[in-house]
């Protein structure tokens, strides 16, 4: 029998210095890890082209993140801060929210002293979200009025820069509070070298949560209940992905993300039949022994202790492997978490269809 996954099955141990507060000075500058190989190899991100074959094909998220953190003050003059969760139609908007005490539907709130938010009730499955009503369009007020919504472990406010740099390149589709961060990588000069060795490349959506920072508070894994988010997988991607696999080539994951996507656009179709555009919300939760029916190669950034993106690559690289390449990542000084280094994952199971 199974001896059950817990908690401590994916904790390290991670010098505080290693995180990443700023992004590389250049994209894809950033160091990878090739997991790959055994010993490791140390390299750049601007190496991937010689490290993937003509005929492969990459798969980038092409979400784009919105300044989704907005501070403002009750009519009692506390102090509020809100992470937007997501813009739902109209001028209705679900956030999380920080206050000295709980918000009261009914109440206002004015954000950035220029407009006022009326309070609706609590949202969410549990209750963790408040639905707002903005006076205008969510995604034109939050352009004006907020902020980038930096990971609550880059210890600063949000710079002029990180407009720019916590966007990737491939960013067309607001919707996103957190950025897939193995697509900020890449820059004009890699796609071109890219381009030039023969590598594809197509888009999916995944509209990151902020749910992708909470922790697991479940010591036995198989209890924690997945944040859902919004993704499609477009009829073009379906069909790259499908050309790609009759003509030999490999899919390559661009981030966690665009993983998420594509595994839970297969798990809606029977096993072996070829991916169809699919849309919708996913909470899917991967783990250890889960089976991969897509991606092949897995480009990732290094993930935090204890959290779920670090039983994905566990699940997808294998969970001895994982480990032996992050205590390889942090003697070597890597970067860690969105801001930091990367690393290229084959999987470590047969592709199921």
């Amino acid at each position: 029998m199974t001896t059950p996954l817990t908690l401590s099955d994916f904790d390290f141990a991670l010098p505080r210095e290693l995180v990443a507060q700023h992004p590389a000075a250049h994209r894809s500058a950033a160091r990878l890890l090739d997991g790959r190989a055994d010993p490791p190899h140390d390299r750049r991100v601007r190496d991937l082209p010689k490290l993937l074959r003509a005929g492969d094909l990459l798969v980038v998220n092409d979400t784009a993140v919105i300044k989704a953190r907005l501070f403002g003050t009750k009519a009692s003059g506390g102090a509020v801060e809100a992470l937007v969760e997501r813009v739902e139609a109209d001028d209705e908007v679900l956030a999380q929210v920080r206050a000295s005490k709980p918000l009261q539907p009914g109440s206002r709130v004015r954000f950035a002293d220029a407009f006022d938010a009326d309070v609706l009730g609590r949202a969410g499955g549990d209750g963790s979200l408040y639905r707002l009503r903005f006076p205008g369009e969510p995604l034109a007020l939050l352009e004006r009025f907020g902020h980038v919504p930096l990971p609550p472990y880059i210890d600063r406010s949000d710079e002029a820069s990180d407009r720019e740099r916590y966007q990737t390149i491939f960013a067309a589709r607001p919707g996103a509070v957190a950025a897939p961060t193995a697509a900020l990588h890449f820059d004009a000069v890699l796609l071109e070298a890219l381009a030039e060795h023969g590598v594809g490349r197509t888009a999916v959506t995944l509209h990151v949560g902020a749910g992708t920072f909470q922790p697991v508070r479940s010591e036995r894994v198989a209890e924690h209940v997945m944040h859902s988010e919004r993704f499609e997988v477009g009829a073009a991607a379906a069909a790259a992905i499908a050309r790609t696999r009759a003509e030999g080539g490999r899919i390559v994951a661009v981030g966690t993300t665009s993983l998420r996507a594509l595994e839970a656009a297969a798990a809606r179709r029977p096993r072996g039949a070829p991916l169809h555009a699919t849309s919708g919300e996913t909470d899917l939760f991967i783990t250890p022994g889960f089976e991969f029916r897509v991606v092949d190669l897995l480009l990732t950034n290094f993930h935090l202790p204890k959290s779920t993106l670090m039983m994905l690559v566990a699940a997808f690289a294998g969970h001895d492997r994982i480990r032996s390449l992050y205590a390889h990542a942090i003697a070597e000084r890597y970067r860690f978490f969105s801001y930091g280094d990367a690393m290229l994952l084959d999987r470590a199971a047969p592709t199921i269809g």
